[in-house]
């Protein structure tokens, strides 16, 4: 079995059957991200077709800095918004959120926990991009912050301030709606 890199290695010179392994590999990952960034499943299917074949043409230009993994989805996510750029506004589908963290553990936690799946759903739909980007990314795809940096562009720190941001915005939504 080939590693991540030593397969991006052989499409880097031109091996179909290496791509055709890292698709195997990432491509249910990319998908369920395009899923997310675009409301029709049709769409994220022809987006991600777009993907490989910028995977296959840019391969070359990968760096080692961030995993395998990341780089693809930050493939999947360049070709989203470029697509979705030339379109109306995308209406973003979030479809799943793990279920909250032990609501004693604090006010943030105990609003999550309080607040029903459609609900935190909705609210994750709301925020603004870059932060919805980053809580699915860390929530859903369960990816590690330098990974999520790599996908996004931006740097770690960035990432964790977004993440924060996100949180606490989250809370605060989740804490009105309980209230209502």
């Amino acid at each position: 079995m080939h590693t991540d890199q030593q397969l991006l290695a052989r499409v880097v010179s031109g091996d179909e059957n290496g791509l055709r392994e890292l698709y195997h590999r990432h491509s249910a990952a990319m998908l369920r991200l395009l899923r997310r960034l675009t409301s029709d499943p049709g769409t994220a299917e022809e987006i991600l077709q777009e993907s490989w074949l910028a995977v296959w043409r840019s391969a070359g230009s990968f760096r080692s800095s961030a995993s395998v993994r990341a780089w693809l989805l930050g493939v999947a996510r360049r070709q989203a918004h470029n697509r979705l750029r030339r379109a109306t506004p995308p209406a973003v589908e979030i479809g799943a959120a793990p279920e909250p963290v032990d609501p004693t553990a604090d006010v943030e936690s105990q609003a999550l926990a309080a607040a029903g799946h459609a609900v935190i759903v909705a609210a994750i739909g709301r925020l603004p991009e870059a932060h919805r980007d980053v809580v699915v990314l860390a929530l859903v795809e369960e990816l590690p912050y330098a990974d999520i940096a790599e996908v996004v562009g931006v740097p770690v720190g960035t990432v964790k301030s977004r993440m924060s941001k996100a949180r606490r915005m989250l809370s605060e939504e989740l804490s009105r709606e309980r209230v209502n």
